[in-house]
């Protein structure tokens, strides 16, 4: 599959999601089978340009390409010139946000709340794919089905992206008013898939390599994107491919395995926030990576407490070496447990159980001698 002329690699791709899909995180699941994977959403304000959060979201050092950058915004120039920004900073591909459902995005009438605009949505992509043309550099965008039940716009739009050089469509199959809330729906994108030529690629509720084959079958979609199931499961993207080519589940990878992968991540994601804001902002993907493993709950409301990067680290690596002696192979299901709908409430811990904290009082089941 390509974008423009950019080969990807296969066709599951990451979304991109705040405060997750920075570059540990993007380059750990592109290590385990995603084939492409786009920024957080920055700004296109240029006085923000500088600022600690942005350079974070726009850190692709060591990152393998195509870096794709995902930009945010309401005025149309202010749109082309953080395209062009990213691209002098090394943006293969440029992606507009017109999917967010956050209230603080909408409110300022960003993300998907551009879908209720339709004439500025269009000037926006213009003027966005007229920054990118004189480098080579592809437009896509992302989208939902519309703001609300009442208004569904995706397909209209989609015609008129098309026409303004817009060359890959992401839709995510709910409206701006369900947020992450009820199910997703696929004839939208089936739709879209229908009413255009560039590929289009399919989000919301893939939530297993069983549901990614029946998304691809219902909608025709090109791709598949994957976001919260890829929370504490970011090997679901070699899980799919595996299934997609046998029909096949694939085992579970070996938890010695795992807790290599789990680790390393941890420690790119402490070079790249710091000691202070490293430790604080792993806690939530350490409370995706635990849930529903055995003996976890008191652990994770430790490592919540805790302040020091290095002792949180091994506090895990302890764990998941005691985890893997009881169970080979990790013991949580691809697909079992859904991604919280709102961030937030991921980075709380629940509170501790009666039982122990150690996997060794509370074995995995199918583990049992």
């Amino acid at each position: 599959m390509q974008i423009g002329p950019i080969a990807l690699a296969n066709r599951l791709f990451v979304a991109p999601m705040a405060g997750v899909t920075d570059r540990p995180f993007r380059m750990l699941c592109r290590q385990l089978g995603a084939g492409y994977a786009v920024s957080e959403m920055v700004t296109s304000q240029p006085h923000l340009y500088r600022s600690l959060k942005t350079s974070r979201r726009a850190n692709h050092d060591g990152e393998p390409g195509p870096i794709a950058v995902q930009i945010a915004g309401t005025d149309a120039q202010m749109m082309a010139e953080a395209a062009r920004y990213n691209i002098e900073r090394g943006a293969q591909i440029i992606d507009i946000n017109m999917g967010c459902p956050a209230k603080k995005v909408c409110n300022a009438w960003a993300g998907s709340a551009l879908m209720q605009n339709e004439p500025l949505a269009l000037a926006i992509a213009q003027a966005v794919v007229a920054a990118c043309q004189p480098h080579g550099v592809p437009v896509t965008l992302k989208m939902r089905t519309g703001w609300s039940a009442q208004h569904k716009n995706a397909e209209t739009l989609a015609r008129a992206f098309e026409q303004t050089g817009i060359q890959m469509l992401t839709v995510h199959g709910r409206t701006r008013e369900q947020g992450y809330k009820g199910q997703a729906e696929y004839d939208t994108i089936a739709a879209v898939k229908q009413a255009v030529c560039i590929p289009v690629v399919a989000n919301g509720d893939i939530t297993s390599p069983e549901k990614a084959w029946q998304v691809l079958q219902y909608t025709g979609a090109d791709a598949l994107m994957i976001g919260r199931a890829a929370q504490g499961t970011p090997w679901i993207f070699s899980a799919i491919a595996h299934y997609l080519h046998t029909g096949t589940q694939a085992p579970p990878p070996a938890t010695a395995q795992v807790r290599q992968w789990l680790l390393a991540h941890l420690l790119e994601h402490y070079s790249l926030y710091g000691e202070y804001s490293g430790v604080r902002t792993a806690r939530k993907h350490i409370g995706w990576y635990l849930r529903g493993l055995p003996g976890s709950e008191a652990l994770r409301q430790r490592l919540n407490q805790e302040e020091d990067c290095q002792r949180q680290w091994q506090q895990l690596a302890d764990y998941l070496q005691e985890l893997a002696e009881q169970c080979p192979q990790w013991p949580a299901a691809v697909g079992s447990t859904p991604a919280p709908d709102d961030e937030a409430e991921a980075q709380n811990a629940p509170e501790a159980s009666s039982g122990a904290g150690s996997p060794a009082s509370a074995a995995c089941s199918p583990c049992r001698p």
